[in-house]
């Protein structure tokens, strides 16, 4: 896969992230990987944390939006071909 293909695929699904660290070019694309695990990672923290009670459900519900919103950012930038960093979530570099 090219770059920007291997960009869009990471932020398709948790599948999408594991093909483009497969089979895509990952030295190219290391910026969009990156933001993509960074995002699906604190998705799931926040479905775990969901699961508390009230206090548990409200964090879920405002930190599931935000997600959404970083992931939305993150594929319209990889679409557009630009490396810009989600807020908050984009100074967190793990690969």
């Amino acid at each position: 896969m090219n770059k920007r293909t291997t960009d869009v695929v990471a932020y398709l699904t948790w599948v999408g992230l594991l093909i483009a660290l497969v089979a895509g070019d990952r030295y190219e694309s290391r910026f969009h990987l990156n933001q993509s695990l960074v995002i699906w990672l604190a998705g799931t923290v926040l479905g775990i944390v969901a699961r508390v009670p009230l206090f548990g459900w409200i964090i879920g519900a405002v930190g599931g939006l935000f997600c959404a919103v970083c992931w939305f950012i993150g594929i319209v930038n990889a679409i557009q071909g630009v490396e810009k960093e989600v807020p908050l979530l984009g100074q967190i570099h793990l690969l």
